[in-house]
């Protein structure tokens, strides 16, 4: 065994003569579990939110969606659909019309989004799982599914025949306003449901029927804004997205879900780098308690030091010995605040210790990444820090006063 690692392992579970470095000693470790079970727990909590908040993106968003690379629209027939279908790895398309309105009720206005949507576009999401009052609209009709927070703006409710929603579009074109009739075009649609998913999609959103979007918008039946695509199970999602471009005349742009929701994910992951930093930080400044540990246990050893200096060994050879050991106490107190945090969130996933509301317990996830960040963070930093302690030896400190 290497004389310098044999030593330092002594040094280390060994006590020392003096109490004051056994408590600072101690007091060093317990800082490193507590600093790095804390990280791994925080890590493991934004995970589980992250997850937790693009979970709801699921029931709006598909897995892929073809926009126009310009414009608005695109122009798409019954043999581009085929061809689109045909494709390996693709479960189920729906074609979309999307466009900001007005919608209106008893002299009360709000802005909102219409999406016009088909027949298969409750297999490529699952919004028709969130419908919390009322039902999905019927096929070629003028019935709409509402959000609930423009259900609240505007007061009203499901299956109110006697109040319909009026839903404005403005009229493409120049010219002279003449009356309000030139300005827009409108239809006069039942609400059959209301949809709740979080506040902004509630106040977004009014789904209906494509064929009800495209006389709203005076669209042709080959024209749409979007379509939106299921894929299956363990497809190849850049594969797919490469030979959807190449089926398209003109040039598109294909989304994924993570590129629909860019904004949020460059928030968490923000959020997430923040936290890391405070936190290893925090991992910092409980290193300062190893580098003094291992400051006084060179002192607490001198004399043994001078002896193992007359027996030959090199001021480099014992400054190996406390980088050593400082590097060991950092990696087992690692390890054990590791442990402990994995036990923590294992506790938190099967008992819901902490809770958001009365029926929803705080997320976590434990991912493998996050073990790896928690412990390559105390690693180098640990490294680091018994590398500065351990350059405290020096030649004459050795030599005999």
């Amino acid at each position: 065994m290497n004389v310098s690692f044999y030593i330092a392992k002594r040094y280390l579970l060994s006590k020392s003569s003096t109490n004051a470095i056994n408590i600072m000693t101690i007091i060093a470790s317990a800082g490193i579990v507590i600093a790095s079970a804390a990280l791994f727990i925080v890590l493991s909590g934004f995970a589980g939110l992250k997850t937790f908040s693009l979970g709801f993106s699921s029931f709006v968003d598909p897995d892929l969606k073809v926009l126009p690379a310009s414009g608005k629209t695109l122009a798409v027939d019954s043999t581009l659909l085929a061809s689109i279908a045909s494709v390996e790895g693709v479960s189920a398309i729906s074609t979309v019309i999307e466009e900001r309105i007005v919608v209106s009720l008893d002299d009360k206005n709000l802005l909102a989004s219409i999406k016009g949507v088909d027949t298969n576009f409750r297999r490529v999401t699952a919004i028709d799982s969130m419908i919390a009052q009322g039902s999905w609209f019927m096929e070629d009709s003028f019935q709409v599914v509402s959000g609930w927070g423009i259900s609240n703006e505007l007061s009203f409710g499901v299956l109110d025949f006697g109040r319909t929603l009026q839903i404005y579009v403005p009229k493409p074109g120049t010219g002279q306003i003449s009356s309000v009739k030139n300005v827009f075009n409108s239809i006069n649609a039942v609400n059959v449901g209301l949809f709740d998913i979080n506040e902004e999609l509630n106040l977004k959103y009014i789904y209906a029927d494509i064929h009800a979007a495209k006389i709203l918008l005076n669209y042709p039946d080959d024209v749409i804004s979007s379509l939106e695509i299921k894929l299956e199970n363990g497809a190849s999602e850049a594969t797919i997205i490469s030979e959807l471009k190449s089926l398209f005349p003109e040039p598109v742009v294909v989304k994924n879900r993570a590129q629909l929701n860019d904004a949020l994910y460059k928030m968490l992951n923000t959020e997430n780098l923040a936290v890391y930093l405070i936190f290893t930080l925090v991992i910092i400044i409980a290193l300062f308690n190893v580098i003094g540990a291992i400051i006084m246990m060179i002192l607490d050893k001198k004399r043994s030091l001078n002896t193992l200096f007359n027996l030959g060994a090199s001021a480099k050879d014992i400054r190996k010995i406390f980088f050593i050991q400082g590097s060991l106490m950092t990696m087992v107190s690692g390890v054990v605040g590791l442990f402990l945090g994995v036990v923590i969130v294992l506790l938190q996933l099967k008992f819901s210790l902490l809770m958001i509301t009365a029926s929803l317990p705080y997320p976590v996830e434990i991912r493998w990444f996050n073990v790896f960040v928690v412990f390559a963070t105390i690693t180098v930093l640990g490294v680091a820090a018994s590398k500065i302690a351990s350059a405290r030896i020096n030649k004459s400190m050795l030599l005999p006063n």
